[in-house]
């Protein structure tokens, strides 16, 4: 079955770089500054965009993710937490929906991933499940979930998929746990890997910061290898090397997904908040945003509080004889 884009997305407007330790990828934080201005034009494009995205009449398969790197066809990826943004993340083309541990930042404000629990993960990846009927649902095991044992994180994701009504869940780490991914694919639950910079290992990393560089290279391609043996349909790579990634993307038979990889590999993903300016402040700069989602609503709400203080709202019309 082929996925609904054809054509190869434009580049990223940033190369990876070295990541300001101070600024997670994955928002929180109190930071005040204004975001950046989209690019213009970006609006009209994205609606335009939007207008003529169209997806399978049924459920996006890993099967099919696999195929379309078989045939080198590009497909999207954001988070979504919420059944109004699956809905219109859905409607809008996108393939697949992460409902990621970056809940802690951008639902229940922390300042990392490491909080956030199982039990407040689930209802978010049940809301964007039942909101949609095309797009493959991606849960991720949060920090402590599946560290300690295969069982352990086998249990969870049964969780996952029996409460939530996910289709495949993903987890951090390479070589270190491949077992665990073999044990939750053989429960005949599908995995998705993630290497490269692994939030919740932050404070082992030493912060927000670029891996695979040099001789680290060696490694991150150990990972992605032990991740394909083990089962894993796709892998996500955060904050490597261009080339690296390409590299690994080359190499792989299953789907690479980048977040700060380049332009090679074979899907991008996004927190929504930071690629629709709903997020203030410095981001990193993978980053694209294509709108100013913030200013909007800053704009509709000040209206509102100034429309409910004039009484110009509500209207007679708005009102009941």
């Amino acid at each position: 079955m082929p996925l609904p884009h054809e054509q190869s997305p434009a580049q990223p407007e940033n190369s990876v770089a070295d990541q300001d330790e101070t600024i997670p990828p994955y928002g929180g934080g109190s930071s005040q500054a204004a975001p950046s201005a989209p690019t213009a034009g970006t609006a009209s494009a994205s609606a335009a965009s939007a207008g003529a995205a169209t997806l399978p009449p049924r459920r996006v398969r890993t099967l099919d993710l696999l195929k379309a790197k078989s045939e080198s066809r590009r497909w999207a990826m954001l988070t979504s937490y919420d059944q109004y943004t699956a809905a219109l993340f859905e409607q809008a083309g996108v393939e697949v929906l992460l409902v990621g541990d970056s809940a802690a930042n951008n639902v229940y404000g922390h300042e990392t991933t490491l909080p956030v629990t199982v039990d407040e993960l689930i209802p978010l990846a049940r809301a964007v499940s039942s909101a949609t009927s095309r797009a493959l649902i991606v849960a991720d095991l949060p920090f402590g979930s599946y560290e300690i044992s295969d069982e352990q994180a086998v249990a969870t994701a049964v969780r996952f998929m029996k409460e939530a009504g996910v289709h495949a869940v993903k987890l951090e780490g390479g070589v270190a746990v491949a077992s665990r991914i073999k044990a939750i694919t053989t429960a005949g639950i599908p995995v998705m890997a993630h290497i490269g910079f692994t939030p919740q290992a932050e404070h082992n990393l030493g912060g927000y910061k670029v891996q695979g560089r040099g001789g680290a290279g060696d490694a991150l391609l150990a990972d992605a290898r032990a991740v394909a043996e083990a089962g894993a349909f796709s892998v996500v790579m955060e904050m490597v090397p261009a080339g690296l990634a390409g590299q690994v993307t080359a190499e792989m038979a299953i789907p690479t997904v980048g977040i700060g990889a380049g332009a090679d590999c074979d899907a991008q993903v996004l927190v929504w908040q930071d690629m629709a300016g709903l997020r203030t402040g410095k981001a990193p700069r993978f980053v694209k945003r294509y709108a100013d989602l913030h200013s909007v609503l800053t704009d509709a709400v000040g209206r509102y509080v100034d429309e409910v203080k004039s009484g110009e709202f509500p209207e007679p019309e708005r009102s009941f004889d």
